[in-house]
């Protein structure tokens, strides 16, 4: 179930808000399966373990720094590698700045 959740998910620089509506989707799908429903109030960390799951968040975690760590490894003319390192010129918009993949990475 999970897997089919987090497809592509090393590569998303994940918002607040798609953290919670994930969350939310897992949870909901997890009591799904065990056939409980919220009224019943079994703590979800229960439920999780009941079938051998992890927190989304951490396994989204995994999944970045398994990717970055793949990265790493290139050798230093790969294309993906220099993506990485790359700046781009110019004058940058109004506002605050998007949150870029690596500046996640370096919070995991």
């Amino acid at each position: 179930m999970q897997s089919s959740m987090l497809h592509g998910s090393e590569t998303w620089p994940v918002r607040k808000e798609y953290k919670v509506a994930r969350q939310r989707t897992e949870m909901r799908m997890v009591r799904w399966m065990c056939d409980v429903e919220v009224k019943d109030r079994i703590p979800s960390k229960g439920l999780r373990e009941r079938l051998g799951f992890d927190d989304i968040i951490s396994v989204l975690q995994q999944n970045r720094l398994r990717q970055y760590g793949h990265v790493l490894q290139k050798e230093d003319n790969d294309w993906v590698k220099k993506c990485m390192e790359y700046e781009v010129e110019g004058a940058r918009p109004c506002g605050r700045p998007k949150r870029t993949w690596r500046k996640v990475v370096q919070k995991d």
